[in-house]
């Protein structure tokens, strides 16, 4: 390939080009930071990697709400035996912090069953109470049986 000499037209555009970029961006370059106090801080600036001599936890801690800690005991009220006969449902007193997929999980985990369904509430002395609805497929009456509330 052959470069042709730079013409008087090209040195011109160029020299037109600098001069656009010169006054867009300033021919200073960067001027000095500005300042609102008198008094100088120096800037720390070097993070040192933590390298503890010790742990601060021995041991980590276990898990709070088991399925022993969550469920409290089966609750042998007549309103209650009336739910286990009528609608397939056990009632349990539970843990106040358990939510109810724990509680599903610990009836599961305890008693071998399958929850449909479980719906909670806080009685006004503060305990929390659920109603565990049980499929279809298993009867509440035997398990109360099994369990040994009836």
């Amino acid at each position: 390939t052959t470069t042709m000499a730079p013409t008087k037209k090209d040195e011109k555009v160029n020299k037109a080009s600098k001069a656009a970029k010169f006054v867009k961006k300033g021919s200073k370059g960067k001027l000095l930071k500005k300042r609102f106090s008198a008094t100088f801080h120096r800037p720390r600036t070097l993070k040192h990697e933590r390298k503890p001599a010790y742990p601060r936890i021995s041991v980590p801690s276990r898990q709070k709400l088991d399925q022993f800690q969550i469920l409290k005991h089966p609750l042998t009220t007549e309103s209650a035996m009336a739910k286990v006969e009528a609608h397939n449902t056990l009632v349990f007193i539970v843990d106040a912090r358990s939510n109810k997929k724990q509680i599903k999980d610990a009836v599961k985990r305890m008693y071998d069953i399958e929850c449909l369904k479980v719906n909670t509430l806080i009685r006004p002395d503060g305990a929390k109470k659920a109603y565990c609805r049980l499929t279809e497929d298993h009867d509440a009456l035997d398990i109360a049986n099994r369990i040994g509330i009836i």
